[in-house]
């Protein structure tokens, strides 16, 4: 059952509607109840698969935010490679950090449906997760775990959780890692809308609040909004 969630949540300004797993991460009871039943299936396949990141808090959104706003978080283009953030213009500087980093408020994290995975098992001793396009590439240390998921969600075997940033539409940079709980997350999609964006941003402290501000409908058209063919339509309300 959809979870109806109020604005509060919905904007990450509240977390009462989460569980907290054993691992520390907070999900919705029903998106943790499915993962566990993947996490089950990706082990017998011989995966360890973990999360790495679930719900993220409206201030912790923030902090990133204007901690790459301020150039004190590095802020990588397409290939890995850092950008001089002090010499690019404000406009610039915020389509280079929606590309992999979300606005506060509107981070699909907030919801308790999302979450970013990593396979364990695949990971050198000592290794530092990176979350990186190179990670999951074809032939890096993920990529067998993610040609796994491929085939479960091609078969509609993966209980529920699909890929919203499978692909390049000029927005945010693709997400291999990032997974969203399809029953849950297409409700949330529509209720986050610009005028609900908007009054957690004015409640926040936002770098460049200004900036974002009068570009906030295209921004969120463009780097938030997702196409529903993310996912089979028989998981759309």
């Amino acid at each position: 059952m959809i979870a109806n969630l109020t604005e509060q949540q919905l904007t990450g300004r509240d977390d009462s509607h989460l569980i907290t797993l054993p691992s520390g991460h907070q999900l919705q009871a029903e998106a943790a109840s499915a993962f566990e039943l993947l996490q089950a299936d990706a082990l017998v396949a011989g995966f360890e698969l973990k999360i790495a990141s679930s719900y993220r808090s409206f201030e912790r959104q923030c902090a990133i935010w204007n901690g790459k706003m301020l150039g004190l978080r590095p802020v990588h283009d397409d290939s890995g490679r850092a950008l001089p953030l002090a010499d690019l213009a404000v406009g610039d500087r915020i389509h280079a950090i929606m590309r992999f980093s979300a606005l506060p408020g509107a981070s699909r994290h907030h919801w308790g449906s999302d979450l970013d995975v990593f396979d364990a098992r695949a990971m050198p001793e000592n290794y530092q997760l990176q979350l990186s396009p190179g990670e999951v590439a074809t032939g890096g240390m993920f990529d067998p775990l993610h040609c796994w998921l491929d085939e479960q969600m091609g078969a509609d075997q993966s209980h529920g959780f699909f890929r919203p940033y499978n692909v390049d539409r000029g927005g945010v940079a693709p997400e291999r890692w990032h997974l969203s709980f399809a029953p849950l997350s297409l409700a949330y999609e529509s209720l986050c809308s610009e005028p609900v964006i908007r009054v957690a941003l004015e409640s926040g402290n936002i770098e460049q609040w200004a900036s974002v501000s009068a570009d906030l409908e295209a921004l969120l058209q463009r780097y938030v909004s997702v196409p529903g063919d993310w996912c089979p339509a028989q998981y759309i309300p």
